[in-house]
């Protein structure tokens, strides 16, 4: 069972939040906050596993919040829970692990609620220590992909993308959409042969074909596959000294 903190300002998307919360009957503890400062005291008191946080706070922005959990050892997993898509890809990178949108629909609640709880037990079909060793010295790569574990050959992957909210592992043969976050797969990929070239995209080097200028210093990378992955002007420079280019 979970204890969850509930952080909006506004009381009515709270109380259906709250509501659908009780629905799943996977949370034990539910506590509310309507502003950041609130919010802090209560996750210091209540140590909730699971903060559903707004963006557009009265006092500030939930980003706000996301970027202090990420300095504190231990922080509850954020899922944004908000009326505005447009900051899907921000909140993937703040290492949010979904991203649901008001009015809230139960069966995406339910799912959050699934998501989260996937990331945080092992399958039992796979040994804990496994999952836990490094990838360079298994040569494979442990991702959550719906109800499993599935254990991918690093030197398969294309590259990892943020992709209509779902991130994406791209092999040579096969598409994983996982609830992993970019975040956490940047850190379990080898950086001798993996490199972000993007806010959404990490790529393998070893499987770029062609280097395609594209507008305003930035470019598109051929990958082994003919799909496109864009690289952005920070990452621009990096990429071409990092290729000799």
């Amino acid at each position: 069972m979970l204890r969850v903190l509930i952080v909006d300002d506004e009381m009515l998307a709270r109380d259906e939040l709250k509501y659908l919360l009780h629905r799943t009957k996977e949370v034990d503890f539910i506590e509310e906050a309507e502003s950041i400062e609130e919010a802090l005291d209560k996750m210091m008191d209540e140590k909730p596993d699971l903060l559903f946080l707004d963006i557009q706070l009265s006092d500030d922005s939930g980003f706000d919040i996301a970027k202090r959990l990420k300095k504190m050892k231990n922080p509850p997993a954020i899922i944004f829970a908000t009326a505005y898509d447009q900051y899907a890809l921000q909140a993937f990178e703040v290492d949010a692990i979904d991203y649901i949108l008001k009015p809230f629909d139960e069966e995406r609640v339910v799912q959050a609620i699934h998501k989260y709880k996937k990331m945080r037990v092992p399958h039992p079909a796979v040994k804990e220590e496994s999952i836990g060793e490094s990838s360079s010295q298994t040569g494979k790569l442990a991702i959550s992909v719906d109800d499993s574990i599935v254990l991918v050959n690093i030197k398969d992957i294309l590259f990892v993308g943020l992709i209509e909210g779902e991130v994406t592992i791209q092999t040579i043969t096969e598409s994983y959409h996982t609830a992993d976050t970019l975040a956490m797969l940047e850190k379990k990929l080898p950086s001798q042969s993996f490199s972000r070239v993007h806010r959404g995209y990490i790529v393998n080097v070893d499987h770029i074909s062609e280097v395609q200028p594209w507008f305003n210093s930035t470019y598109n990378l051929v990958m082994k596959n003919d799909e496109r992955v864009p690289v952005s002007r920070t990452y621009a420079k990096e990429l071409k000294k990092r290729l000799g280019i």
